[in-house]
């Protein structure tokens, strides 16, 4: 059975049998991966505290018929470990892990969507921003990577100039007087103006 090297993101866990877990990551080279972690939840594992949600490994696997297993894992960045100590930030990198998780497709390369998912978490456990805030900006920008980005200054229509006020996601983002259909909301300026921002990674703006 062949092995391989990858690094990845532990975006959930679940038990496995009397002592191991099913760990689901999202990798570098292979994308979202589904690996059996055995002995893990004994308290002589080896590995069992690097592999659990929010943790950045290195990983070596051997492939098996139906799921592969762990036989080596090396810690990265302990970002579970300093995620969890404050709440605000342990939730929002919550919905991040499953944003990701909902967002990728088993063993389909995802290169921008891990970059991203670093990032987000890398933010979060440094406490460079007000987590919420990287929340946002994590949830827009992974939607854009994945096919779904929002306009927030141009008609997403029609291309024209903005600003615009009217608001509506089943048609893109923002839209002109034009090309406004009922049902669209009227967000403040401001609102329009940070999401922008956050899409862009403007944080000057953001923070302010």
């Amino acid at each position: 059975m062949p092995l391989y090297r990858d690094q990845g993101v532990v975006l959930r866990t679940q038990k496995l049998g009397e002592a191991d877990r099913i760990i689901t990551l999202l990798t570098r080279e292979r994308g979202k991966v589904r690996v059996a972690a055995k002995g893990v939840r004994r308290t002589k594992s080896r590995f069992g505290a690097r592999l659990e949600p929010a943790m950045h490994v290195d990983l070596q696997c051997y492939e098996g018929r139906s799921l592969d297993s762990v036989t080596q894992a090396e810690t990265l960045a302990p970002w579970g470990d300093q995620l969890a100590r404050r709440y605000e930030s342990w939730t929002s990198a919550c919905a991040v892990l499953e944003t990701a998780d909902r967002l990728t497709e088993e063993r389909e390369t995802a290169v921008q969507q891990y970059h991203l998912l670093c990032g987000a978490l890398r933010s979060l456990a440094a406490q460079a921003h007000d987590p919420a805030l990287v929340l946002d900006a994590y949830l827009v920008r992974a939607l854009a990577v994945a096919g779904w980005a929002a306009s927030f200054h141009d008609c997403a229509q029609c291309g024209d100039e903005g600003p615009h006020r009217a608001f509506h996601v089943a048609h893109g983002g923002v839209l002109c007087r034009t090309c406004r259909v009922p049902g669209a909301s009227a967000p403040a300026p401001e609102t329009l103006s940070l999401l922008a921002a956050l899409l862009v990674g403007d944080w000057v703006v953001a923070d302010a």
